[in-house]
């Protein structure tokens, strides 16, 4: 009697042992399929014709970020070096974008080794270890999409990503080092993937730069795997010469914040510009204006200082002279200020 007893409470147990590990985890989201990104729907500086020199709104940038973006010149990007740099992990999934998912899967116990992420942008291919592997030296290799761990939070991937190359924050003009360390949020709501990534870069950032931008599930299976990119050498410039501006010679600074009637300092960006109370302080800060002027020679310092900022602040004035009206609105890449052949 009493052994039968113990057997029927014993049987349950072991028929629910047995079950728990043909149960996947809970509140694991399946994330395969081909997603698309929203490229009319949000960060047009990234997803469509690209910033305006010298836009930096809203982005946590220090010093010696702000420094390189004034020292960029678009005609960079004619170098056969930069003709096809890729856009690195944390900066990706915000550019021009499709991709395609899928797991790995131990073929016996069917628990998730991997998810793999191919990328039609310059033909990237990514794997988000979830076995609990650590992430390896820092000597070890860089690459544009680094070294990605990801653990299940609930129904939320959340993916730790090292070993990232040296790229940008901002497409071109504004610099990541090979410091940066790069939290992913991953969130799925029936067919639209919200990717959130928390960037912290102890060399360009003051502070963690946060983005998020939605992605659409393909109904189509098609995908483009390919991205054809050859660098060539353009011979429109002496070989090694470097298009840049030198401190203090960049001609368009104030061009944009002119266009759109903002002061200086708000287009130079800074960590203090993320929060709402910096709406009180635009408010005391004079609308820039611009004079334009012909760009220096490629690596000279030909154009005239600009102005030195008043005492309201750093950036606070107008940097590219005063008394003229703005121009007509248009992008700052354009012909005739700085544009991929100067």
């Amino acid at each position: 009697m009493f052994s039968a007893g113990r057997t029927a409470l014993v049987l349950p147990f072991l028929l629910a042992v047995l079950l728990v590990p043909s149960v996947p985890a809970f509140a694991q989201i399946d994330f395969t399929g081909v997603w698309n990104g929203n490229t009319n729907a949000e960060d047009g500086p990234e997803r469509a014709a690209g910033p305006s020199l010298v836009e930096f709104l809203g982005l946590p940038i220090n010093d010696q970020a702000r420094q390189w973006g004034l020292a960029y010149r678009p005609g960079r990007l004619s170098l056969p070096e930069h003709q096809c740099q890729v856009h690195a992990v944390h900066y990706i999934h915000r550019g021009p974008f499709a991709a395609r998912i899928w797991e790995e899967r131990d073929p016996v116990t069917h628990q998730l080794i991997a998810i793999h992420e191919a990328i039609s942008t310059y033909e990237q291919k990514r794997t988000i270890w979830m076995d609990g592997r650590p992430h390896p030296s820092a000597n070890a290799p860089h690459t544009w999409m680094g070294f990605s761990t990801g653990v299940w939070n609930g129904n939320m991937l959340t993916v730790t990503t090292t070993h990232v190359k040296h790229a940008w924050h901002r497409r071109e003009n504004l610099p990541s080092s090979d410091e940066v360390t790069v939290i992913e949020h991953w969130v799925r709501n029936g067919n639209v993937w919200t990717h959130i990534s928390v960037t912290e870069d102890p060399i360009f950032l003051a502070e963690p730069l946060i983005k998020s931008e939605d992605l659409t599930l393909n109904a189509s299976p098609n995908f483009n795997p390919f991205w054809p990119c050859e660098s060539i050498e353009e011979g429109e410039r002496a070989r090694g010469q470097v298009p840049h501006y030198l401190p203090g010679t960049n001609p368009w600074v104030a061009e944009y914040a002119a266009i759109h009637k903002l002061p200086q300092e708000v287009t130079l960006g800074g960590p203090e510009q993320m929060y709402p109370e910096y709406r009180n302080r635009m408010k005391t800060l004079p609308v820039a204006v611009f004079e334009e002027k012909a760009p220096p020679s490629i690596g000279t310092s030909s154009t005239p200082t600009p102005p030195a900022a008043p005492a309201g602040g750093p950036g606070a004035a107008p940097a590219g002279g005063q008394g003229a009206a703005p121009p007509a609105p248009g992008r700052g890449g354009g012909a005739g200020r700085g544009g991929r052949g100067n």
